[in-house]
């Protein structure tokens, strides 16, 4: 079995190994990293016959920590980025080139249906029906989607959305308020196999499944940059957020809204807490626009999002996707049965 990692800023890591009797029996750890000194390696890959095939990326890596000298210097890699490679090589973990990507371009639903396909596509994914999936949001009302864990109360002053006709609905993943109407942010879901950020952080998988749209994002003229803990910003303040829920069944959905061109004078009357979230967006007035990649690129949304699919292609293996007739049938179920319900919306007091 033969596995491989390349450290995010660091080296590249090779397993090879042999199994016998479901245990490792054989281990060859090699790449183009440095370790101080030479017999360390030996110990590393001693350290790592007799493990279970299924040893957890902790076990793995407390067993090569236990085996090391307090002397030994590992540079350019770890004992954890080890645990990855072996993981891979196993079938445990798994890397964005093990996968093929369903590609969904903005399909115009209510928000509310969205929120609910995040669910549902999960499911999806889990069940074999379908492969791992990039979707972007079209939406057709105005919306506040509050995180899975934020009170409806301290978030939005529910006299002045109703005035302005602004719905609110509670998505399934954490993280803050997110004020959409039609065409004004650009949002996507990527609902992966959690194997994808096997023994990764919570910091780090934001990182990890945020890097291509920062790629994207440079390529239409944004030089931007991950921020702990799950923001996306440019030298001219944030751009965007992301969220995550990790499922029960193995996939995680992990998304994100990115402002396009938002009226920061109506977020501030619906949102509470919208002056404090224009605090790091660099401007002083709440009637100024949110406007950072319509004002940084001069591109019309529907492009960016085209270069942001287009890119996303580039760097792994991909074919346009659509939803399944069941899915948004699951959808609209899951909408009336849920997430319209007092119970999902006011959860949390």
């Amino acid at each position: 079995m033969h596995g491989e990692y390349k450290v995010p800023g660091g080296k590249l890591v090779v397993a090879d190994l042999e199994l016998a009797q479901d245990c490792l029996s054989h281990v060859s750890i090699s790449g183009d990293f440095f370790l101080e000194p030479d017999t360390a390696l030996n110990q590393i890959n001693q350290a790592l016959v007799g493990l279970a095939r299924t040893a957890s990326h902790q076990t793995i890596t407390h067993a090569i920590l236990a085996a090391l000298d307090d002397d030994v210097v590992m540079f350019g890699f770890s004992a954890a980025a080890v645990a990855t490679t072996v993981r891979r090589a196993l079938g445990m973990a798994s890397s964005w080139q093990d996968h093929q990507f369903s590609v969904i371009a903005p399909v115009t639903l209510p928000a509310i249906e969205h929120a609910a396909l995040d669910e549902v596509l999960a499911d999806s994914v889990a069940t074999g029906l379908r492969g791992p999936t990039l979707r972007f949001w079209d939406w057709n009302d105005s919306v506040v989607v509050i995180g899975s864990f934020q009170s409806v109360k301290n978030e939005v002053d529910m006299e002045a959305a109703n005035q302005a006709q602004v719905k609110v609905v509670r998505r399934v993943t954490g993280g803050g308020a997110m004020f959409m109407e039609p065409g004004n942010c650009i949002t996507y879901s990527l609902t992966v196999p959690t194997s994808l950020v096997d023994g990764m952080s919570i910091e780090q998988s934001y990182q990890f499944l945020d890097a291509w749209v920062l790629g994207a994002l440079n390529e239409v003229g944004i030089k931007a940059h991950y921020v702990p803990l799950n923001d996306i910003a440019s030298a001219q303040g944030k751009i965007g957020g992301a969220a995550q829920k990790r499922f029960a069944n193995g996939v995680l959905v992990h998304h994100a809204t990115l402002a396009f061109d938002i009226d920061a004078s109506k977020m501030t009357q619906i949102l509470r807490t919208g002056r404090e979230k224009l605090s790091d967006k660099g401007i002083t007035s709440a009637n100024k626009r949110v406007d950072p990649m319509r004002s940084q690129t001069g591109l019309s949304r529907a492009t960016i999002i085209e270069a942001f699919i287009n890119h996303f292609s580039q760097c792994y293996s991909s074919q346009n996707g659509q939803y399944l007739p069941q899915e948004l049938t699951d959808a609209k179920a899951l909408v009336a049965r849920k997430f319209t319900s007092s119970e999902w919306l006011y959860k949390v007091p």
